[in-house]
């Protein structure tokens, strides 16, 4: 799977664990990359979005940063259900 961002290896979700707990979760394969690279897209959407920008072109700068994505993919992502 490619980086969840343009920091290569760096922690994704920072603001919700340390890098430490995330490099050790992560060796021991307890972290759903593709959980934490969507939870990703949610919250650039949703900052976009608070920036006004409508949201298809919310979603194409999305596209822009994760090519590997089609354009409705990265709207279900941005609009499902979080369980």
């Amino acid at each position: 799977m490619e980086n969840l961002n343009s920091n290569d290896g760096s922690n994704p979700i920072s603001e919700l664990i340390n890098d430490d707990v995330y490099t050790l979760l992560t060796s021991r394969g307890l972290i759903d990359e593709k959980s934490a690279r969507d939870y990703l897209i949610r919250k650039k959407f949703k900052d976009l979005r608070a920036k006004k920008i409508s949201a298809s072109n919310a979603i194409e700068v999305l596209r822009e940063e994760y090519p590997y994505l089609q354009f409705d993919t990265i709207r279900k992502i941005v609009y499902q259900p979080r369980n």
